[in-house]
């Protein structure tokens, strides 16, 4: 009886597969991606417990167990790495969120569809630019004798005299957060205006015959109506805490800033890839994975709790 109901449940999985064949060819070469791109390359994570060289091969490598873990945890300068990681990613989650909700909720309040459209796409635009390119637009505005940003604060008095802004340490984090906004809000804002198309409209004249005012409908209908896509976007985006940006701290940081500007990333970089530490930087990379995967299992309990069917 068993059986019979196992090759039932097997014959009714294949008819489904048979029946959306097209769905299937349609993902096969994104499966096959993921496979050959993130999940072969964990075999290669047993060089974190060896002391790998590669003219002796993985397996020739000598076995050294947790010995580059307690070198990793022991070095002052992966602390810094992970402080700095952290903070930036917090910067950024925090004003990329403020940013794209505000723009959302501007762009919702125009009425004029074509000036609306117009600022949408100006707005996203910066997002299809590469960091190779934005970062040369950021470094060229922050020049400190030729860059607007110097020129516009002296003209208007703020300050005397030329900053230079991508010297000073304590001001490469929100360069970082900043210039971030500056070219995802546009991106991000998508979402959220999407959420908002699906605001009962009556809710709008509920509230207008009550006496509302914008600001009041935007406080008491707007904002609760995408409570919960900002809410499930902040628990999905605390999976990707460690992720601080590689390709733009990496072209955007410079030896008076390292101290600011080291992450996980570029801290395996320079420590471990670029002095052939490789199993030092397999070790370093492990760590960021593992973390963020708890993470990740972490925000998909929350979600769940919150009644929220979650896709990582």
């Amino acid at each position: 009886m068993e059986s019979a109901i196992y090759y039932t449940s097997k014959k009714t999985f294949w008819q489904k597969v048979k029946e959306q064949k097209e769905l299937v060819f349609m993902i096969f070469p994104f499966v096959l991606y993921v496979i050959l791109f993130h999940y072969i390359p964990l075999w290669w994570w047993v060089i974190a417990f060896k002391e790998y060289r590669p003219y002796d091969g993985v397996w020739g490598s000598q076995w050294v167990g947790l010995q580059q873990f307690r070198d990793l945890f022991s070095d002052s300068g992966f602390w810094l790495a992970m402080r700095n990681t952290i903070v930036i990613s917090f910067l950024k989650l925090v004003t990329s969120f403020a940013a794209a909700i505000t723009l959302a909720l501007m762009l919702n309040e125009v009425k004029n569809m074509l000036f609306k459209r117009t600022i949408q796409t100006i707005s996203y635009l910066p997002h299809f630019v590469s960091w190779v390119v934005a970062a040369s637009i950021v470094i060229g505005a922050l020049a400190p004798e030729s860059g607007v940003v110097n020129q516009v604060l002296m003209a208007l008095k703020i300050i005397k005299q030329p900053v230079v802004w991508m010297g000073e340490g304590h001001y490469f984090w929100w360069i970082l957060a900043i210039s971030n906004v500056w070219k995802e809000t546009g991106w991000n804002a998508i979402v959220y205006l999407a959420a908002m198309t699906s605001i009962d409209p009556e809710l709008y004249d509920a509230a207008s015959v009550d006496g509302c005012g914008r600001l009041q409908k935007i406080r008491y209908v707007t904002l609760p109506g995408i409570a919960p896509t900002i809410s499930m976007l902040l628990i999905l985006n605390v999976g990707w805490l460690l992720n601080a940006g590689f390709e733009q701290v990496l072209l955007l940081r410079n030896p008076l800033v390292q101290d600011y500007a080291q992450i996980l990333d570029t801290y395996v970089l320079d420590y471990g890839i670029t002095m052939y530490r490789y199993s030092y930087a397999t070790a370093a990379g492990m760590f960021k994975s593992i973390v963020s995967i708890l993470l990740v299992l972490f925000a998909n309990k929350v979600a769940q709790k919150l009644n929220a069917s979650t896709v990582v």
